[in-house]
């Protein structure tokens, strides 16, 4: 089966997809870092917890 590109879809919203995804994870990195709370990430494949404070020194 061939993966289609996302840019490529006819449906502009799904082309947008991408972009709206990349924003909302950085508003949740900030809403995290700012309650002080962890952020679920899947990262290889597994769900992982990040604390706020490893959220912070990731920061560049």
């Amino acid at each position: 089966m061939k993966i289609k590109n996302i840019r490529e879809a006819k449906n502009p919203d799904l082309r947008n997809a991408t972009v709206a995804l990349r924003r909302a994870a950085k508003v949740a990195r900030q809403t995290a870092i700012e309650t002080n709370t962890h952020l679920v990430v899947m990262k290889n494949g597994k769900l992982t917890r990040l604390s706020a404070r490893v959220l912070r020194s990731s920061i560049p």
